[in-house]
């Protein structure tokens, strides 16, 4: 079987892909620090496919204990990097974490991937690049804008690094711009698993409702929108996680055009936050307890995807809808309220 590593494998996305890679015919393995994940996922991608993934716990930035990793795995013949911090308002707060963080980390696991001749990989990039951008849907040919954030600049310099890195090596790449991903794994056996308070809309919501947050906030609401709160492009995450299969079967096979190619992956569909809350109150058949409050910063007013090239070149396609991306956040938010009660009892 051809081997893929997965760094951040123990993450939302990353457990979600990991599933779908093994479901494909694909080995796995991960890397994963746990610093902003636990090992939970790892059991439900067993319970899910039947197979125990070996995750190396290393921090990327050192680059030794990264190498040690390619060695011991010299087969390796695809990368999937998800490893990164990724909320928009602590990279505001903490800038400088973000940039070493994630620079270093993918610096490092390009180093490998050069010393080992790895010529495929797939990059988790994100809609921020785009910025504030002034026409939608973006397409993949959208210019970008400013960051408004130092986690969209991290995702708009390491976009920069592969392309150049791409251009210098026999390693093509495929850049995955996400929207929003949302939802947990139909199972219920793998969700998201904020640590600490959630900075997602659907968890946030989804902890509202089950009692853990006291109520949920609803940044702005005189943004040129619908109902003045801020649209964003709502994607099921294993839909996103099939994504990745899809790209490296396109490595794969050879259809690269360019050595560096970008996919955006969002349904197409611009949901507001209240929208999302109604959606949610719709399917809970819950009053949600939330609050109109002021801007975020580092908040964009306005983003939803051009789907067409992934659904014509990967051959993706989209499987759930809003309410079905709301049935799975909710039954998994129920299903962990209902094991940490059980906990506690015992």
């Amino acid at each position: 079987m051809t081997k893929v590593l997965v760094t951040g494998g123990c993450g939302y996305i990353g457990s979600h892909t990991i599933v779908d890679l093994i479901e494909n015919g694909y080995e796995v393995i991960s890397i994963d620090d746990q610093s902003r994940s636990t090992p939970y996922p790892l059991t439900g991608i067993q319970l899910i496919t039947g197979k125990r993934i070996k995750n190396y716990k290393v921090d990327l930035k050192n680059f030794d204990e990264t190498l040690a990793v390619f060695q011991e795995n010299p087969d390796i013949s695809a990368v999937i990097h998800f490893a990164a911090y990724k909320a928009v308002g602590e990279s505001v707060e903490q800038p400088l974490s973000y940039y070493e963080n994630n620079m270093g980390s993918l610096v490092s696991i390009l180093k490998c991937v050069k010393e080992f001749n790895i010529q495929h990989v797939v990059f988790s990039s994100s809609c921020t690049v785009y910025g504030n951008p002034d026409r939608f849907p973006v397409t993949e040919a959208t210019a970008l804008q400013p960051a408004v954030s130092p986690y969209g600049a991290t995702k708009q310099m390491g976009e920069q690094i592969l392309r150049d890195f791409s251009l210098a090596s026999n390693t093509r790449v495929i850049l995955l711009r996400y929207f929003n991903p949302v939802g947990a794994h139909p199972s219920c056996l793998i969700g998201e698993l904020p640590l600490g308070k959630p900075q997602n809309l659907f968890p946030v919501i989804t902890q509202t409702a089950i009692g853990k947050l006291p109520k949920m906030m609803v940044y702005g609401s005189d943004y040129k929108t619908r109902d003045g709160s801020c649209i964003r492009d709502y994607i099921h995450v294993s839909d996103i996680a099939h994504a990745h299969t899809l790209a490296v079967d396109y490595l794969r096979a050879d259809k690269m055009q360019n050595k560096c190619e970008v996919f955006n992956l969002g349904t197409g569909n611009g949901i507001t936050v209240l929208e999302a809350i109604h959606m949610f109150e719709k399917v809970s058949g819950l009053q949600l307890n939330y609050e109109i409050g002021p801007r975020r910063s580092g908040d964009i007013e306005a983003i939803y995807a051009n789907n067409e090239k992934a659904i014509q070149q990967l051959g993706w396609t989209i499987r759930y809808d809003l309410e079905q991306m709301m049935q799975t956040a909710w039954a998994w938010e129920q299903k962990i309220k209902k094991e940490e009660d059980s906990i506690s009892k015992n």
